[in-house]
């Protein structure tokens, strides 16, 4: 598979009244087409931002400070807008965490994905269309698409209007799909059939995803690769296989315990003490440091470099540097959900 996305050393910054947020910081990774890449941390560490970034869909506050971002080999760190609404829905789209504030309350589902489709493909007839229509809704699990495409968004359900969104997202067939939290607002079993359509949509497409969450357990279901974020940087990036089931940031391990699923008969779900750090401030050395049990010295001097794993396996704690102390890690294999 070639490299369709390649960002490298992004930083993007937010300048408010209580001075700058530095709310990505040098920031690396790569896609590859028809693979799909999560982002996890917790909220405000940068995950929805970065994605932002790469689309140009900050707000004026917000500023590209340093790196690039490349597609197809393509750098468009410094497109602007007349540029970069030529790539938006044909190369990449996005599906935004909250349906409701993506949909339009007065128009019906049919004219809403309709509106998509003629202003990527002008040439179309009327009829072709409405056909057009009613196969995105298909694809994307919306049955008797001729009745529900006359409907309004009131009319449905969370998880119809998410799916009615992802319709709009693949009308012209993007290369890259970001999807930012499609399944917070949604209950247990309608969220597996979001992300189970999101797979598959992947598969039958080629499309390659960026599937930003919270939620770890909700990784394992979708993802080929997992990146790890921290206070606005890549902590760490692997395969799922590893990590899942070989973490070595000391962040990755806390995410790892706080999932539901090892604290079976327990009282108490594990959680990691203290709050993210301030990124009007950044803490001197590893940010987690603070947080961190095994931190070290250096954690609060100097911040650590990605340390190699393996091929695919990158982790930035100064636990794996040659001189460190050795420490076993508070979970076990096997945690796939």
């Amino acid at each position: 598979m070639s490299q369709l996305l390649e960002v490298n050393n992004l930083s993007v910054s937010f300048f408010t009244p209580e001075g700058e947020v530095q709310a990505v910081r040098d920031v690396s990774f790569s896609l590859k087409a028809g693979e799909v890449l999560a982002i996890v941390g917790e909220s405000g560490c940068g995950k929805s931002v970065m994605c932002k970034s790469i689309m140009k869909l900050l707000p004026a506050a917000a500023k590209i400070k340093s790196g690039s971002i490349r597609v197809n080999g393509i750098d468009i760190t410094e497109y602007k807008e007349r540029d970069m609404t030529k790539l938006r829905g044909k190369l990449f789209s996005m599906v935004f965490q909250d349906p409701m504030t993506s949909l339009n309350p007065t128009m019906t589902i049919g004219e809403q994905i309709g509106e998509a489709v003629r202003i990527h493909y002008p040439k179309l007839s009327k009829e072709e269309v409405k056909n057009r229509v009613l196969e995105l809704m298909t694809l994307v699990g919306i049955d008797h698409p001729k009745e529900r495409m006359k409907l309004y968004p009131y009319n449905f359900s969370g998880g119809m209007r998410q799916r009615s969104v992802m319709a709009i997202a693949l009308a012209a067939d993007p290369s890259i799909l970001f999807a930012d939290e499609p399944t917070t607002a949604l209950d247990v079993t309608i969220q597996a059939q979001i992300l189970d359509l999101l797979r598959r949509v992947q598969t039958e497409l080629g499309t390659a995803t960026v599937f930003v969450t919270h939620d770890l357990g909700v990784v394992a279901r979708v993802a080929d690769r997992v990146a790890v974020m921290y206070a606005g940087k890549i902590v760490e990036i692997g395969t799922a296989e590893e990590i899942f089931y070989d973490p070595r940031h000391p962040y990755t391990w806390g995410l790892m315990q706080s999932l539901p699923s090892l604290s079976k008969g327990k009282e108490t779900l594990p959680t990691i003490p203290g709050m993210p750090p301030s990124l009007l401030d950044p803490p001197k050395g590893d940010a987690f440091a603070c947080r961190n049990s095994y931190a070290l010295e250096i954690d609060y001097e100097e911040e650590p470099p990605m340390f190699k794993v393996s091929d695919t396996h990158y982790a930035a704690t100064w636990l794996l540097d040659p001189r460190a102390p050795k420490v076993t890690p508070p979970i076990g294999g096997g945690i796939r959900e």
